[in-house]
């Protein structure tokens, strides 16, 4: 874990690649014209590898102070998307990583409430857009958990 800048610890997720502007530009970009997010911010001083995005309060009980999706891209194609809750109680933490790990596949989970490593194998999707889809439809259906 690496030192968040913010008071929280972020993963160790190194893929043993470049990190891909590029790829997350382009997830920006599109990100940023989304209503889920309050602030979407490229290559933050906290994190100068990533993009994080904090999404609207909107979305969430007043239990839950704060909530972002940190995602930094390889250019290999390794990933590692990190979704961060501050909440009254604790913190909510989940993750979806590609890169190569001593504890688990290439591909794996490390589930939420508090991404505990070792993680759960699992197979992503190849293309980047439907990982990408594929986690925010996970975060969309917490968020409407706490609402039923």
């Amino acid at each position: 874990m690496t030192d968040g800048g913010d008071g929280t610890e972020r993963p160790d997720d190194s893929s043993g690649a470049p990190t891909d502007f590029d790829r997350l530009e382009i997830i920006a970009e599109r990100l940023s014209t989304d209503d889920r997010f309050a602030r979407v911010v490229l290559r933050p001083e906290f994190a100068p590898d990533r993009l994080v995005c904090v999404y609207d309060s909107g979305f969430y009980p007043s239990s839950v102070h704060t909530a972002r999706l940190e995602i930094v891209w390889f250019e290999n194609g390794d990933f590692s998307i990190h979704y961060h809750e501050e909440q009254r109680d604790g913190t909510f933490d989940h993750r979806w990583d590609r890169h190569p790990s001593e504890h688990n596949a290439r591909d794996h989970v490390h589930p939420g409430p508090d991404a505990p490593t070792p993680g759960a194998d699992t197979t992503h999707p190849p293309d980047w857009r439907d990982v990408l889809s594929m986690a925010l439809a996970e975060i969309e259906d917490r968020q409407r958990a706490f609402w039923t």
